[in-house]
C-alpha cells in the first residue's frame, strides 16, 4: 500500500463525517475558545503541522469527537510527512490521540467499525513503511499499543 493510498483509504472512511459547526466547547475557556478559532479557520486540506503539532498546545485535544473525526484525513496527512525541524514527527502525536485512555479511549468509542478499520490500515502502513522513523523516535510500544487497542 502506497501513502496515497492509505490516504484514500482513511478520506473514504471519514467521508462521513461533517465539518462541526464549532470544534470545541468554546465557552468553557480562553484556551478552547482560542483553539476552536483556529480548527474553524482551517479544513481538511489547509491544515498544518504548525496547527497541531505542540504537545503543550494542541487544538486536537480539545476537539469533540467530531471535529476528530473531520479532521482525522489531514491528521493521517500530517502522520505520514516527513518529521519536521520545529515539530518533529506528527505520527507520535497522532499515536497520542489514539491510546490516550486506552480502550475507553473516547476517539475509538465514537469511530465507526469502518473508521477503526482505517486507522489500524494506517498505523500497519505506518509500521510497514517507517521502521526506520518509529525506532528513531522510540515509539514502538505506542504503536503496537494503538494497533492493539483500535484493532
Amino acid at each position: 500500500m502506497t501513502d496515497a493510498e492509505s490516504l484514500e483509504h482513511i478520506g473514504e472512511a471519514f467521508a462521513s463525517a461533517a465539518r462541526p459547526e464549532h470544534f470545541t466547547d468554546r465557552a468553557h475557556c480562553c484556551e478552547c475558545a482560542e483553539h476552536d478559532d483556529l480548527l474553524r479557520s482551517r479544513d481538511v486540506d489547509s491544515l498544518k503541522v504548525g496547527d497541531v503539532g505542540n504537545p503543550g498546545w494542541d487544538p486536537i485535544c480539545f476537539a469533540t469527537n467530531e471535529g476528530f473525526s473531520y479532521y482525522f484525513p489531514a491528521l493521517a496527512r500530517l502522520a505520514l510527512a516527513d518529521p519536521t525541524y520545529e515539530y518533529g514527527w506528527y505520527f507520535e502525536q497522532l499515536l497520542f490521540h489514539l491510546t490516550y485512555e486506552g480502550s475507553t479511549n473516547r476517539r475509538l468509542l465514537a469511530a465507526t467499525s469502518r473508521q477503526r478499520e482505517a486507522v489500524v490500515l494506517l498505523l500497519r502502513h505506518v509500521q510497514a513503511t517507517r521502521h526506520a522513523l518509529v525506532t528513531e523516535h522510540n515509539c514502538e510500544r505506542e504503536l503496537q499499543q494503538a494497533l492493539t487497542t483500535w484493532g
